[in-house]
């Protein structure tokens, strides 16, 4: 194996054990602010083994919604909850435990049938994608194949996932109580809260006339 090969398998490690020792965090703690914190980490640290693998255009998407979006959402979300999960019995923790190594398991059986990076005989290789590799350059003049395939040839499809995905923002944010609401709700504290205040001046202005 070459250098460059080394390199890159030790860089895989390196992210996938940050995203172990993240995953374990997230499992364990209860503070949920500590916990948006540490998801908006994963899905960067996530991001970055995706354009490490030249998965570029996933790993724009995991940094904008995964580490972006989501993370504002759950924010806005953590708002009007508490601020700590409560705390659960082991036993119940013991289900989803399971769950986990099963999956795991099943994955990583998977990945036995998987073909070797770069094999020219691949699936991927020897079906439309080699077809795009071709022609890409000279319909589009672009270097990068994946900018032309999200772009023009599967065009209304991105178009379709970016308005699902403004669409549930928008959603989310109304959910929430942003925009006017909020402002709304503030000014009705405020005008709640200037009778109070007013109260405190004329009390002041009554003992000194006294």
């Amino acid at each position: 194996m070459s250098e460059p090969d080394i390199g890159m398998a030790l860089v895989n490690i390196v992210l996938l054990g940050l995203l172990f020792v993240v995953g374990i965090a997230i499992a364990r703690l209860r503070s949920l602010f500590a916990i948006v914190m540490l998801s908006g980490i994963y899905s960067l640290v996530s991001a970055v083994w995706y354009v490490a693998v030249d998965a570029v255009d996933v790993g724009f998407t995991e940094a904008a919604v995964g580490a972006g979006m989501s993370t504002a959402v759950l924010l806005g979300a953590m708002l009007l909850t508490s601020r700590t999960a409560k705390p659960q019995k082991s036993l119940r923790q013991l289900g989803p435990l399971l769950v986990c190594i099963a999956t795991g398991i099943m994955l990583i059986y998977a990945t036995v049938d998987l073909p070797a990076v770069g094999d020219p005989n691949s699936p991927a290789n020897t079906g439309v994608g080699l077809t795009y590799l071709r022609v890409a350059w000279f319909d589009t003049g672009i270097e990068n194949v994946v900018t032309p395939v999200l772009g023009s040839y599967r065009g209304f499809d991105t178009l379709g996932e970016t308005t699902v995905v403004f669409v549930a923002g928008i959603a989310v944010a109304l959910l929430l109580g942003f925009g006017e609401r909020s402002l709304a709700e503030t000014i009705r504290n405020e005008d709640k809260s200037l009778p109070k205040a007013n109260k405190k001046p004329e009390a002041e202005d009554e003992e000194t006339d006294a």
